[in-house]
């Protein structure tokens, strides 16, 4: 990736930081703040962990639906236009608890938190990967993805470090100030993209020919503009349209299958891990704030510096198979903790875990041209809210259990466990993935 490139992306690069940085701030303290308001004095609180999975349900059923319509549109009328979504729905919940974190204010940020993850959480990524898209060519966007994905693992890390350091009460206005400032920099200072959107808008979205003669001629353009055309869509994409699009190449269906399989273990794991380390270890908001900053920081490192070292010498789907064996055991060592420490340790392997997803990205952005990279963003995102679903469905009773008096075995790691079972299907499609190329 060129520095050209990655200027060409600053002001795109800033927003992540800054999205990051005010939505993950909260998050060492979030653990503390649930079950101080729903189980006062206790190590243990099955309310907490049925609640926390109810919420990744309803936000990824809304994720489900919302993303690929929002994608598609930001094909239609613009990356920066439909950003400005995620940037603003993500202020109203972070503001609730920086004015109070009792019982009602929980449940009203609770609520606020559910509604606006919807369109907060899925599009700000869908979006901004389409982004890159448009502004960096095919043979360098594996390591443009991973730039971006560093770039907001380095605010998680920021965020992370002020946490560390800020009492409850000071992290989460901070947190709602720094949603503001997102806001407003997005707004002000990123510019449009020069790709489908912007050229589409001169062209008639509601017929096929008109949008044809919009599309660059093969003699004047490279081989990025040259990318297989997904199936033609409406305005709303159905769900038989996603699925046409998913169904289009084996590379896409491959890549489906190994996005639900990574992102329903991924989901498991994050659902799981917190409250397992509160019942275990008894962990406070400082050690789950130094965990995270090992993730952050190991992760950041990874996606910025050794992605674009083994992207050229490995491709994306060796990388992919790679990144997946890491994932797996990194998921079976946290179930099998034996100290305090141990989860440190695990914690480390995200420097190669962590490449799961700009690999896939930049697999999938590569099959589709370049009018359609909001939409099968989107559809990723899409295959990824829908695991979170079902993670939740599986996970939550899972965990609630083996965490309870009433389990019949000592290991309450199982779930963690079963997680990594989960990815290890991912890696398994990954290979079939690998040798079908």
């Amino acid at each position: 990736m060129t520095m050209e490139e990655v200027a060409g992306l600053g002001h795109l690069l800033v927003f992540a930081f800054l999205f990051c940085f005010s939505a993950f701030m909260v998050a060492p303290a979030m653990t503390d703040v649930t079950m101080a308001a729903l189980c006062p004095g206790r190590d243990e609180c099955s309310l907490a962990i049925y609640l926390t999975g109810l919420q990744q349900a309803v936000t990824g059923l809304g994720a489900l639906v919302l993303t690929p319509v929002v994608g598609n549109l930001s094909d239609r009328y613009g990356r920066k236009a439909l950003l400005a979504l995620p940037a603003t729905a993500s202020i109203v919940p972070l503001g609730i608890l920086a004015y109070g974190r009792t019982k009602g204010y929980f449940y009203a940020y609770y609520i606020t938190k559910t509604l606006t993850a919807m369109v907060s959480e899925g599009t700000m990524v869908c979006l901004s990967l389409a982004y890159v898209a448009d502004r960096v060519p095919e043979t360098r966007r594996a390591a443009a993805f991973g730039v971006f994905s560093g770039v907001c693992s380095a605010g998680f890390v920021a965020s992370t470090v002020a946490a560390r350091f800020l009492p409850a009460s000071s992290t989460f206005q901070v947190s709602a100030a720094a949603a503001v400032v997102t806001a407003v920099y997005m707004k002000a200072f990123l510019q449009e993209t020069d790709g489908g959107a912007s050229v589409s808008s001169s062209c008639s979205s509601d017929e096929e020919t008109s949008r044809a003669l919009c599309l660059p001629s093969s003699s004047s353009t490279s081989s990025e503009e040259a990318s297989p055309r997904l199936p033609p869509l409406r305005k709303a994409p159905s769900l038989s349209e996603i699925a046409a699009i998913l169904t289009s190449s084996s590379t896409f269906s491959r890549a489906a299958v190994v996005t639900f399989f990574q992102s329903l273990g991924e989901a498991g794991l994050l659902s799981t891990l917190l409250y397992f380390l509160k019942a275990k270890f008894h962990y406070s908001k400082n050690q789950y704030a130094n965990l995270l900053l090992i993730i952050g920081i190991t992760g950041s490192f990874s996606q910025l510096t050794v992605m674009p070292l083994l992207v050229p010498k490995l491709g994306e789907q060796k990388l992919l198979v790679i990144a997946l064996i890491a994932g797996c055991g990194q998921a079976f060592l946290y179930s099998i903790a034996w100290s305090f420490w141990v989860p440190y340790l695990a914690a480390s392997s995200v420097i190669l875990s962590m490449l799961v997803t700009p690999c896939i990205r930049s697999i999938v952005s590569k099959k589709a041209g370049p009018f359609e990279q909001g939409m099968v963003q989107g559809c990723i995102t899409g295959i990824s809210s829908t695991a979170s679903v079902i993670s939740t469905l599986i996970f939550t009773p899972l965990t609630a259990w083996c965490l309870s008096e009433a389990t019949p075995f000592y290991l309450k790691g199982f779930s963690l466990a079963c997680a990594g079972f989960a990815t290890l299907v991912a890696f398994a499609t990954s290979i079939s993935m690998h040798e079908a190329s």
